[in-house]
């Protein structure tokens, strides 16, 4: 009874405030570094993309009613007769309204407001602005204010006006406006969609094949199915040319179709697409239970109802992964396109265009926003249906175990013959032709090709930058993802930290490559930013490169992580050992797989990288895979072949050391996995 009144007692009695414990030192050490990785996702990913996205923003135009003028008679003598520019062009006509739309870097001739200005003339001439962001050049000299400047009329011709700048979607609306422009929309859109139909259906089956199949060489089809991954998406492009080119060995099979165009980008999207769906899908169908078929038979389904009531249902969500998978890396991919493409524009090469041929950087802005709105709704449906998807196997699943028809078998190896022979013929056309010496005319074989000092692109060293490029990447690159991943995996409460850093973690996935260059520019090629320093040096590209390939990475170390048990830091704390002793002597050696996996996947697409690093190479780091695009666009298309097959070449052999390092070193550290 008492022991009742005490307990309603105290059930009345005020809440007080929650007891919070004492971070610990781990605690502060691990928090600490999940700040600094953040910020160093906020400096190199959040902070380029929204300077980009205010670039969009930004619209240069010259106000001529801001500037005006006075003219002398020929003994210099001024009468006080003052001119306004816009007054003047009025008069004049020597300028139209498409003419004073500039950009951030454009200049108007002022000689153009007089028609009779002649530079041996005595005349006098006297400008001067009358607004606050009224700015004029005389020769390289920036002039503002409102005080008159008096120039002889040899000194007045090198008077240029300088544009003034005002926020607003006008370059949005220009952009829509313009049909050549709201094409290339439609382009992306239409060769992702029947590239993605395309890859996920021949996928598909040749994952089928090598998992519910029981034919011969599955070990090699696999091999081969992975080739593409080692390659630029530069290469197929190269290849189809000499294939279906005006002077390619097969051009009579398309009938007078031409290849350039999207035909033989839709062709070579399938080539560099094939690997990443095959992986998806191939891991879906892994993973089934025999119990479902055996109900199936029993219950006297055909194998046709079969297949899609069981095989097609537990593989969905790898399916339409793949597809999204595909469709982001069709629309966002650029350096296909720009080989083979042709006139038929797509957004990721008017991006290049905007840049690089026009200069124009504010429109390469609004293309790049334009870009990132369907990579990212192509990742956000992805991501949701990952969340949306169940386990398919429980204890009691029993493994399938495929039987063998020989009829089944035998088509099944034909299928993946044909894929294989198709993947594999690629590449040995660029060889050929890397070996050729003057294609169709001379076939002798020769190593011509190969001397790269020769042509344009950046000669031997443009190779040894990439492959320098390839180890600062996997070292540096593993690093700071397995550590993150680490932090964020096993890091104690703060949970909205670890949120936030989980976010900024999966962005980098919805970024296409070009948008990130072109904000790298706008980021760090500024002056007034401290880190401008990097631009242009062999550190912005590491960066560049770790930051496209993040997610990916990521999410590897965390899936690694996810599979050790929290024991090890109960016990770890209970001994009162170190946080980082525990990550350096049991965590990093049980991850080791994770780990050569990450290395070796950041090393393979620094390698062949195109579009995260075209905007940011300098003389002195050209790279192998911007050498093949740059010796395609000045014709060497054979040397464009050959440094192509390097990069291959260099993948396969990092592959192979990766494998054997791998098997050397997990044995030593693994060995506790078999007792």
């Amino acid at each position: 009874m008492v022991e009742s009144v005490r307990t309603q007692a105290q059930s009345k009695m005020p809440a007080g405030p929650a007891i919070k414990g004492k971070l610990s030192r781990d605690d502060l050490i691990m928090r600490g570094g999940m700040i600094v990785i953040a910020l160093y996702l906020v400096v190199t990913l959040a902070m380029p993309l929204y300077v980009m996205f205010s670039k969009s923003l930004s619209t240069y135009r010259f106000d001529l009613s801001a500037f005006e003028f006075q003219v002398s008679d020929e003994a210099g003598n001024f009468d006080g007769t003052i001119l306004n520019g816009a007054a003047l062009n009025e008069q004049t006509g020597a300028f139209d309204k498409a003419d004073l739309n500039t950009n951030a870097d454009g200049r108007l001739g002022v000689t153009e407001f007089f028609p009779e200005f002649s530079f041996r003339s005595p005349v006098q001439y006297q400008i001067r602005s009358i607004a606050e962001d009224g700015r004029y050049l005389v020769g390289s000299t920036l002039y503002t204010g409102t005080e008159w400047q008096q120039l002889d009329s040899n000194t007045f011709r090198r008077v240029a006006l300088r544009p003034t700048q005002s926020r607003g979607l006008s370059n949005f609306t220009e952009y829509f406006s313009t049909p050549a422009l709201t094409n290339s929309i439609k382009n992306s859109l239409i060769i992702a969609a029947i590239s993605t139909v395309i890859t996920v259906g021949l996928s598909f089956w040749f994952a089928y094949a090598l998992n519910r199949s029981c034919m011969r060489f599955k070990g090699v089809f696999r091999l081969i199915a992975m080739m593409p991954i080692l390659v630029p998406s530069l290469l197929p492009g190269i290849a189809l040319v000499y294939l279906f080119g005006n002077q390619g060995m097969l051009k009579e099979l398309l009938f007078g179709a031409s290849i350039y165009g999207p035909l033989g980008i839709v062709i070579g999207s399938v080539f560099f697409t094939f690997p990443h769906a095959f992986i998806i899908i191939s891991t879906a169908l892994a993973i089934s239970d025999a119990r479902l078929y055996e109900a199936a038979t029993s219950l006297r389904a055909s194998p046709w109802r079969t297949f899609w009531t069981v095989t097609i249902p537990g593989a969905r969500y790898g399916l339409i992964s793949a597809a999204f998978v595909v469709f982001n890396l069709v629309i966002t991919d650029f350096g296909l396109p720009k080989v083979i493409g042709g006139q038929f524009n797509v957004l990721a090469v008017d991006i290049y265009k905007q840049v690089i041929g026009q200069q124009n950087f504010e429109m390469g802005a609004v293309v790049s926003v334009i870009l990132v709105i369907p990579a990212i709704f192509a990742f956000a449906i992805d991501r949701l249906v990952q969340a949306r998807q169940v386990s398919s196997l429980s204890a009691r699943s029993v493994p399938f175990q495929p039987k063998p028809d020989r009829k089944m078998d035998r088509i099944f190896l034909i299928y993946c013959t044909l894929i294989g022979l198709f993947i594999v013929g690629i590449l040995a056309v660029c060889q050929f032709a890397a070996l050729v010496k003057f294609w169709p005319y001379d076939l002798s074989l020769s190593l011509k090709n190969y001397q790269f000092n020769r042509m344009d692109g950046g000669g031997w060293a443009a190779y040894y930058n990439s492959i320098k490029l390839g180890l600062l990447t996997a070292v540096i690159g593993t690093a700071v993802v397995f550590f993150g991943a680490y932090l964020v995996e096993k890091s104690k409460g703060f949970r909205t930290g670890r949120a936030i850093f989980q976010g900024f973690a999966m962005l980098p996935m919805a970024i296409p490559g070009m948008v990130l260059g072109l904000a790298y520019i706008f980021f760090f090629n500024n002056p007034d930013n401290p880190l401008n320093v990097i631009y242009g040096t062999m550190a912005i590209l590491v960066v560049s490169t770790v930051t496209h390939f993040y997610t990916v990475s990521h999410l590897t170390a965390v899936t690694a992580l996810k599979q050790m048990d929290g024991e090890f830091e109960a016990v770890s704390a209970s001994l009162k050992q170190p946080t980082m002793k525990l990550f350096a002597r049991v965590t990093v050696p049980v991850c080791l797989p994770a780990i050569l996996d990450i290395s070796i996947y950041l090393f393979v697409n620094a390698m062949t990288t195109v579009s995260a690093v075209v905007f940011l190479y300098s003389t002195d780091t050209a790279l192998a895979s911007i050498a093949v695009l740059n010796m395609d666009d000045a014709g060497d298309i054979a040397p464009a072949a050959a440094m192509g097959m390097m990069i291959f070449y260099t993948n396969a052999g990092a592959r192979i050391i990766h494998l054997i390092a791998s098997r050397g070193i997990l044995g030593r550290t693994q060995a506790w996995r078999t007792r």
